[in-house]
């Protein structure tokens, strides 16, 4: 790699709210975001909420000049909504559905039937690899009565296994997405702490857009203005994330929302504000880099969010064992009602109406059943990412004893020294 190498890239992101039939002004609001991306030709377009293939196709279609290489990502029944669209070749792709994603009995909220994921794309860019991720989360629907809280926070643990895995060959890591968590949300802290990266609007030099970086504002006329209420300036739920590994060096220079309104049409493209992320790369030492390092001032934070996010987990497993147990007793108890009715229908003296309940009784047992299991799978979905983060802190005491040099080694399970890059 040469000393004075340095590299520019443009990043777009935003949740496109692009629900068939529920979507307001959905075509016409695909139609100006393909000529808004053409016209500005970003290095990398990562969407999310492009519920439709036909929209999918549709961009893909218009943006194929400006971005020859674009790709869906499919899951669940309705589809993840994640998409990308690169001016650069793809030189690998895959994917991740997160374990755990809301409640299939929830139809109102959907997130289950979307079967929510993380997208990687794979692009060498001068020599340099480039993992980027595209992501969306489980939404929140109550703040103050979250019931979705422990499967977030589940799937930010998810989230940051993934990146970490998977990006140990990159020199630069991206992520894009909506996390649909505020800035110090459990969850956020948690992916944040544990990855490394870092948010592009704190880190910016140059920042343009709604105040505070937020995403959903009130100016934007598809948001509704109940639920951000108690938010008057909106929230900040969408983000950039990036980090370069040993050897190089990244900054945002710029990064600009959208603001609730285009002022050529008086609409905006989405319920969400775009994100656009200005960066360079350029090389470094390795003993530079400030990403390779933490120091023990840097260890309380990620040990805290450890802590409580293992300790939400329980919380959320104590409850799905509680539903589950709910489920065996109504399991139980509709045996024994078909077993009576059995009883009543031989003995001839009300067999007309045994033969009437029979079909609710074999229904509620199988609807009892479903959502036996469903909890269960639950329980052991929330017990996994416990176990994992159990694993991490019993390390984290390990390393305490081994004294304060190679702790962070330990703690955070980096690589990077083990790593030989051409010079």
């Amino acid at each position: 790699m040469k000393l004075n190498f340095s590299l520019r890239l443009r990043i777009f992101n935003l949740n496109c709210w692009g629900i068939p039939y529920l979507s307001k002004h959905r075509a016409d609001r695909m139609r100006r975001l393909g000529d808004f991306l053409n016209q500005e030709s970003f290095d990398l377009a990562l969407l999310e909420e492009v519920w439709s293939e036909q929209d999918f196709q549709y961009l893909r279609q218009k943006l194929s000049p400006t971005y020859p290489a674009a790709h869906h990502f499919r899951s669940g029944i309705i589809g993840s909504g994640l998409c990308v669209f690169s001016k650069h070749p793809i030189q690998e792709l895959t994917q991740r559905i997160y374990t755990l994603n809301g409640y299939p009995y929830m139809i109102h909220h959907g997130d289950w039937f979307s079967g929510k994921a993380v997208g990687l794309l794979v692009l060498h860019l001068s020599g340099m690899v480039l993992n980027a991720y595209v992501t969306h989360l489980h939404a929140e629907y109550n703040r103050q009565k979250d019931i979705y809280l422990a499967h977030r926070v589940a799937q930010a643990w998810e989230l940051a296994q993934f990146i970490h895995h998977t990006s140990k060959k990159a020199d630069v890591v991206l992520l894009c997405g909506d996390l649909n968590m505020h800035p110090e949300d459990l969850g956020c802290c948690l992916l944040k702490e544990w990855t490394g990266l870092h948010d592009a609007y704190l880190e910016t030099r140059d920042f343009k857009g709604s105040e505070e970086g937020n995403t959903m504002v009130p100016k934007n006329c598809y948001v509704s203005q109940q639920e951000l209420k108690p938010f008057p300036f909106g929230v900040r739920i969408d983000y950039v994330l990036y980090k370069a590994v040993s050897g190089f060096y990244i900054s945002c220079k710029s990064f600009e929302t959208t603001t609730g309104f285009d002022p050529h049409r008086g609409t905006p493209l989405s319920d969400h504000e775009a994100l656009m992320a200005t960066l360079f790369v350029r090389h470094s030492p390795p003993q530079q880099n400030p990403s390779s390092t933490h120091g023990p001032a840097e260890r309380s934070p990620l040990m805290c969010v450890l802590k409580e996010a293992w300790t939400e987990l329980g919380l959320g497993m104590a409850q799905a064992r509680w539903w589950a147990t709910f489920a065996s007793y109504v399991i139980g108890l509709g045996l024994l009602l078909l077993a009576l009715l059995c009883v009543l229908a031989a003995g001839g003296g009300a067999g007309e109406a045994a033969i009437l309940l029979w079909t609710p009784s074999v229904g509620l047992v199988l609807w009892a059943g479903a959502f036996y299991l469903f909890h269960v799978q639950e329980v052991n979905g929330l017990y996994r990412a416990q176990a994992e983060l159990q694993h991490v802190l019993g390390r984290a005491r390990e390393a305490q004893d081994l004294g304060p040099e190679p702790q962070p080694a330990l703690l955070l399970g980096q690589q990077e020294g083990d790593r030989t890059k051409e010079q």
